[in-house]
Parts: structure tokens; C-alpha cells; sequence
């Protein structure tokens, strides 16, 4: 029976890498995510797991020593936000290339400068196109539960790839929330030993990890990572239904939320999908508008084929992004889903909004306002405020002009 208890997301992922016991976790402190690595060490401390923890001078040794874990033969974690990450960017790559199933628990904070440690997707998003698997948290729940999912994704021999678990910081990571966590020994069954094929210290092969790639090399390994995250997509499937018989909890690359009959679509990442399921709810009661939501859960590998197919119906579709990437016309989540909807020739008005930077609240009424604008746009054939920020203060330029 499942184990009902209130947890932050932050201790959510710390129990769930107590169930794990991994082999090695090396980490360095950052807000908002230094609880996770805390929270561990008091573990090991008492006694409660046996994973080697190894305190670094900086994230990107964090990263390093992880890296060198995992390729010696250990399930290895780490854990990190923001600035931290950016830190780790050439391990990121190194990571990725070198095809090590590391997990990473990423807590989703704003990108220096100027410094703002509260929640928006500039970390991540910025590490989009480094190789790992990324999978992103409404609510506690969700955190706890993708991060026990990572490891037979990451460890799959059809994909071998690190995989970042992204949960908005503070929002989740320090909320809490009541949670139904699995019983140690299913965790345990569910995530299996790890047994790597080839690895560093293994007693009968010679082999290198990370070497020099000269020309003749180097694409045939990136045309490799993408046959790897090109077969993730099915493993990420096969591990959602296996965890579904084992809690009743189903997952998939994204949840439609009210989309049987919408014509007004939002499609959304992270904890604001929570408040925009309520504008939903209360759209559909006061109007009767079919309005309706697609939360991304799986951004890397893009689903981009079954996006299409769920907003092939609607007339209007707003794309919300927590982060600016400076493009013409669009964010990170806007350009991808864009690019799904062209190449299946969709036929639904787009926009694209910029939402929640640096933590900035959004709000029911926020959403509201968004669905009338794409009402209006259905009608129109006008896409209007297609680079404009939601919640921005009065004075300040909203449109590009």
C-alpha cells in the first residue's frame, strides 16, 4: 500500500534517492537545490544508505566527479540550480557524448544577470540541446515520481543518456504538498541494480572514455546520441506503464488536460500548469468556452508528432514559455512546438507569450486573458502580441514594435 506522507519537492527527490541508494553523489551547493544533497548526506550520516558522498569545491566539479563515477561503473546523481549548471556546461556535453545514464535533479532558477534566485526555465532551456534527456514537474508528486522513472530510462541500453529531472524552484522545491510515496521495496524492484556493460574498472576490457574524436569521428558519435534519444521515446513510454501498474499513476510525453473538445489551447511546462488547470475549470463553468491544456512533461526528446496530433483540433493555441531565448518571434517551447505544427500543417492561430521570468507570479486572470485573446485571434486572423510578457508592469513596453 502506497505510503502517504507531505513532502517538499526537494526532500521528494532526497527520499526517492534513499529508496535508490546510488553508488556515488558528488555535489555542490545551490539555492534552490541545496537541500537535496543536504538531506542526503544526513541519510548517509545515520546510516540509512550507503552512498559514497563527495563534498567538490564547484558545481563543475560536481559534474566532473559524477561523470568519472559513472563511467568507472557507479550509478552516480548530482544535483544542482541555475548558475550552478551553467558551471557545469562542458560536462554537460561530456556527459551526454560519452553516453553515461547519470541523473540530474535540477531545480529550475533564473539564469545571472541580474541575479534572481526564484524559478523560471533559463537553466535548463539553455541546456536543451546538450544531449540529456529532460523531463519537467508540475507538482511534488510529479518530482518524485519522474525521478524514480529516470533511472531505467537513463539505463536503458537502447539509450544510455543522463537525464535531467527540472522541478521549479522554491514553487515546488520547497513547497509542500501531500504525496503518496511507493513502498522501499518496489522502488528497489522498479529501478533494478545497475549493471553497466562496459565501464572503466571492468576487470577484462581495456577501454577509454572521453577520448580525442578527430573529424572522422565526431559526427558518426553525435548521429548516435540522436539515434539514442530517437529510442528514448519508447522507453520513456515502456517505463511510464510499468509505473503506472505499479501506482496507478500515469504518465506520458505530455498530460492533456480538457482537450477532448477544446478550441482554445495553452501549452505549458512546469508548476504554472496548476494554475492554469484552475482558469480552465473556471472558464468552462462561467462561459461554457472550450478552453483547454497541454502540459509538457518530456521536452527532450521533443514530442514533437503527438503535440501536432493534440492541437490539430483547436483554432487557436497560446504557447507559454519561462524563458526568453531573444528570437524573432518566440521562446524555446514556442519554437519547438511551432515547428511541430508547421511540419504537420496545422492549421490553428499561434502566439507565443513570455511568462513567470525571475518567479514573477501568473495568475487565473492572467489565463483568462490569454483565452480571450486567442478567442479573439480564432476570429480575427490576427495574431496580435505574439513577443509580449504576461504580468509585465504598466510603462513597460509590452510588444516589440
Amino acid at each position: 500500500m502506497a505510503i502517504r506522507e507531505r513532502l517538499s519537492g526537494n526532500e521528494a527527490v532526497a527520499y526517492a534517492i534513499k529508496q535508490i541508494n546510488p553508488d556515488v553523489m558528488p555535489a555542490f551547493p545551490i539555492t534552490p537545490s541545496t537541500e537535496i544533497p543536504q538531506y542526503v548526506a544526513n541519510y548517509i550520516a545515520n546510516g540509512e544508505i550507503d552512498t559514497e558522498f563527495i563534498p567538490v569545491e564547484s558545481e563543475h566539479s560536481a559534474m566532473s566527479a559524477t561523470v568519472g563515477a559513472c563511467a568507472a561503473g557507479a550509478r552516480a546523481i548530482t544535483a544542482t540550480s541555475s548558475c550552478g549548471m551553467a558551471l557545469m556546461w562542458e560536462e554537460l556535453y561530456v556527459a551526454a557524448s560519452n553516453r553515461l545514464p547519470i541523473v540530474l535533479a535540477l531545480v529550475n532558477r533564473a539564469l545571472s544577470g541580474p541575479i534572481n534566485i526564484n524559478a523560471d526555465h533559463s537553466d535548463s532551456m539553455g541546456a536543451r540541446d546538450s544531449g540529456w534527456i529532460q523531463i519537467y514537474a508540475e507538482s511534488n508528486q510529479e518530482v518524485y515520481d519522474n525521478y524514480i522513472q529516470a533511472f531505467p530510462i537513463a539505463e536503458d541500453k537502447r539509450v544510455q543518456l543522463p537525464v535531467m529531472v527540472c522541478q521549479d524552484g522554491f514553487i515546488t522545491s520547497h513547497g509542500v504538498e501531500n504525496i503518496f510515496l511507493v513502498e522501499d521495496d518496489k522502488v528497489k524492484c522498479f529501478v533494478g541494480e545497475y549493471e553497466p556493460e562496459h565501464y572503466l574498472l571492468h576487470p577484462t576490457e581495456r577501454m577509454a572514455v572521453g577520448p580525442y574524436a578527430v573529424s572522422n569521428y565526431y559526427m558518426e558519435t553525435k548521429r548516435g546520441q540522436r539515434q539514442a534519444m530517437i529510442q528514448a521515446r519508447q522507453v520513456i513510454l515502456e517505463v511510464a506503464a510499468k509505473f503506472k501498474e505499479m501506482t496507478g499513476r500515469t504518465y506520458s510525453f505530455f498530460e492533456e488536460y480538457k482537450m477532448e473538445d477544446a478550441e482554445y489551447a495553452v501549452v505549458i511546462i512546469g508548476s504554472a500548469a496548476g494554475t492554469c488547470k484552475a482558469a480552465v475549470e473556471q472558464i468552462r463553468n462561467t462561459t461554457g468556452k472550450k478552453v483547454g491544456l497541454i502540459k509538457i512533461r518530456v521536452f527532450r526528446p521533443f514530442p514533437e508528432k503527438e503535440i501536432a496530433e493534440a492541437l490539430s483540433k483547436v483554432k487557436a493555441v497560446a504557447i507559454m514559455d519561462r524563458s526568453e531565448m531573444f528570437s524573432a518571434t518566440s521562446g524555446p517551447l514556442g519554437a519547438e512546438v511551432r515547428a511541430a505544427m508547421y511540419q504537420a500543417h496545422g492549421t490553428a492561430q499561434v502566439v507565443n507569450y513570455f511568462y513567470g521570468l525571475g518567479g514573477r507570479d501568473i495568475t487565473v486572470s492572467d489565463f483568462e486573458k490569454i483565452y480571450d485573446n486567442l478567442e479573439t485571434i480564432a476570429r480575427t486572423h490576427i495574431v496580435t502580441g505574439m513577443y509580449e510578457y504576461i504580468g509585465l508592469r504598466e510603462g513597460t513596453l509590452q510588444e516589440e514594435k
